[in-house]
């Protein structure tokens, strides 16, 4: 299959000017808004899941179709994978069979964060591959990074590794984790050649995009 996928258009030429006001607020005003019912029930789910499994758990939030857990799941064979996505759609495709070590379950990300690390949970690798990133400089807010969840996702701790097509997103992302953590995480562009994780990896790499990787080694909080 041949792709022609465009590279991510902004009009944002650096890292956002109200980044660090967005960080700020998010660590002096926690949110606080209810859990959806549906995630708090699925979340349920996934915990006895994941109990009567005593692996080390792996997170793959926003795993779309599920792909990247399935691969997850494969290279790591001692662990417990969860992927999880708000869109039943895309959890409903066909990408071949779910390993046993692997959960897929449908949830919003900033409530099963809030409740993972409400229940103690502490992940060994946390994943975030190609999250949308909202490139418009009034999106800021919409990015992890600009968003009120952002503490908590890093509190759940562990190597936390975020890929994106969008420099400026990673950079971003970088600045985020200094400003609430005081650990400077690793940056470097990637190259799969072929050993792609998600749809949109290849996707964008048979483009002829760049690819970046940010990774953070995080303590739970």
């Amino acid at each position: 299959m041949q792709y022609n996928s465009r590279p991510v258009m902004s009009n944002q030429p650096g890292p956002h000017q109200d980044l660090s006001r967005r960080v700020s607020r998010a660590l002096t005003h926690p949110l606080r808004k209810p859990v959806a019912e549906h995630t708090q029930q699925t979340f349920t789910l996934a915990a006895e899941w994941l109990k009567a499994r005593h692996s080390p758990l792996i997170l793959d939030s926003g795993c779309g179709v599920g792909v990247s857990t399935r691969q997850l799941a494969a290279q790591f064979p001692n662990h417990a994978v969860i992927g999880i996505d708000r869109s039943e759609d895309r959890l409903a495709r066909k990408h071949g069979e779910l390993p046993s070590n692997a959960l897929l379950i449908r949830a919003d990300l900033v409530d099963f964060w809030r409740l993972a690390h409400q229940a103690g949970w502490a992940p060994e690798r946390h994943y975030l591959l190609y999250p949308n990133p909202y490139p418009k400089a009034g999106h800021l807010k919409m990015r992890w990074h600009g968003h009120a969840v952002f503490p908590t996702l890093l509190a759940l701790g562990g190597c936390l590794e975020l890929r994106s097509n969008w420099s400026i997103y990673v950079e971003e992302f970088a600045l985020a984790v200094a400003q609430v953590t005081g650990r400077q995480a690793s940056v470097s562009e990637i190259t799969p050649e072929g050993n792609y994780l998600t749809p949109f990896e290849a996707k964008y790499a048979q483009s002829g995009q760049s690819l970046w990787c940010l990774r953070a080694e995080l303590e739970r909080t």
